[in-house]
Order: structure tokens, then C-alpha cells, then sequence
């Protein structure tokens, strides 16, 4: 369970450093800029705690696939972006993607 509460804080992190990395507007803010860097700086370490339970192609696989949904949904409903049926479907592909990979795991 600890290990999956790192990879779950790694997520939330990376999504925070994306979310700082667009509010920066460029570098031209210097906390947003700052925060960017702690936040993908904390991501990295605590997927790498989680790293030393899970096989690295699926944790890789659930920190990208959920962080990529995740920072779909802060676009769409923070930043306005819009969202078309394909956008939302191929985030649905990313997440069917990331479950395979999660169950072709537990069946090894």
C-alpha cells in the first residue's frame, strides 16, 4: 500500500508541475517557474520510491497514462480548452491502456 501511495503522490505532483508549468506563462512568472521545478523534482523522487515495488513499465505506464488524463481534465475545466469527442475518447484509450498494462502485470 505504501508503494502505491507514492506513485499516487507522484501523479498528483506531476500534475501540479504541469499545471505551474502553464500558469509560468513562459518563464515570465517566478513562482509558478519555481514551483514547476519542486513539483516535477518530488514527482521523480517519490516514483522512484515507488519504483523499488513496481515493475517499471507499469508504474512509468499508470505516472504518465493517469498524470496525462488528469491534466486533460485541469485543461478543460481550469484553462478552458476545449473538448471535443476526440479528445475525450483518446484519453479513454490512454486509460484502457494503462489498465491492460496493469492486469497483464498481475497475470505473470
Amino acid at each position: 500500500m505504501q508503494y502505491w501511495l507514492f506513485l499516487i503522490g507522484a501523479i498528483a505532483l506531476e500534475v501540479a508541475g504541469t499545471t505551474a508549468m502553464k500558469l509560468s506563462n513562459g518563464f515570465t512568472k517566478t513562482v509558478p517557474s519555481v514551483a514547476m521545478f519542486v513539483f516535477y523534482i518530488l514527482s521523480l523522487v517519490a516514483l522512484t520510491y515507488a519504483l523499488k515495488k513496481f515493475d517499471m513499465s507499469m508504474a512509468y505506464a499508470i505516472w504518465s497514462g493517469v498524470g496525462t488524463a488528469l491534466i486533460t481534465i485541469v485543461g478543460i475545466y481550469f484553462f478552458k480548452e476545449p473538448a471535443s469527442m476526440m479528445k475525450i475518447g483518446s484519453v479513454a484509450l490512454i486509460i484502457v491502456g494503462v489498465v491492460g498494462l496493469h492486469l497483464s502485470s498481475e497475470a505473470v
